[in-house]
């Protein structure tokens, strides 16, 4: 008997050609998180640290132009509004974490093959507003009015 080879809700051959569900690009994020631990565990508590925030700055510069001008203007933002905020990469793109948690991230939208940059909060982010408030923002430019709100988001983020 022959398997079915279409995906049931979409009857798309092409979706199941991913047996565990992921895009190229998630696997690629989730392999860099993984390079990431294995770099934090091989630094334990010998030698000098490096510097989370060349490496952040380096993931920056690598970025195709419309999305580096974004994470660049948003890791100035984080710097000023919170700069006890600690850069770190999370899954491979830039993130600022408080006592060790991730409170946001920036995630490039060429990187998923998106039409727009992210900004995100996780949960650990001081922005709830009643029963419903938004984790993450879509980011196409930023103007300075954008610039107020972002900014105004990460000190809450933060607090």
């Amino acid at each position: 008997m022959k398997k079915n080879t279409t995906s049931p809700a979409t009857g798309n051959a092409a979706a199941d050609d991913d047996a565990d569900g992921f895009t190229d690009e998630e696997r690629s994020a989730m392999k860099e998180r993984a390079q990431e631990l294995r770099k934090v565990a091989r630094r334990g508590t010998r030698g000098p640290k490096a510097d989370p925030e060349v490496e952040v700055l380096a993931k920056i510069a690598e970025m195709a132009e419309a999305d580096r001008v974004l994470a660049e203007r948003v890791h100035a933002l984080v710097k000023s509004e919170a700069p006890h905020l600690v850069p770190r990469l999370w899954y491979g793109m830039p993130a600022y974490s408080k006592d060790g948690k991730v409170l946001c991230f920036f995630q490039s939208g060429q990187k998923f093959k998106t039409r727009y940059a992210t900004l995100g909060f996780s949960d650990q982010a001081a922005l709830d507003d009643g029963n419903v408030w938004a984790t993450s923002y879509a980011l196409t430019e930023l103007t300075a009015a954008d610039e107020a709100r972002v900014g105004e988001l990460i000190r809450r983020a933060a607090a």
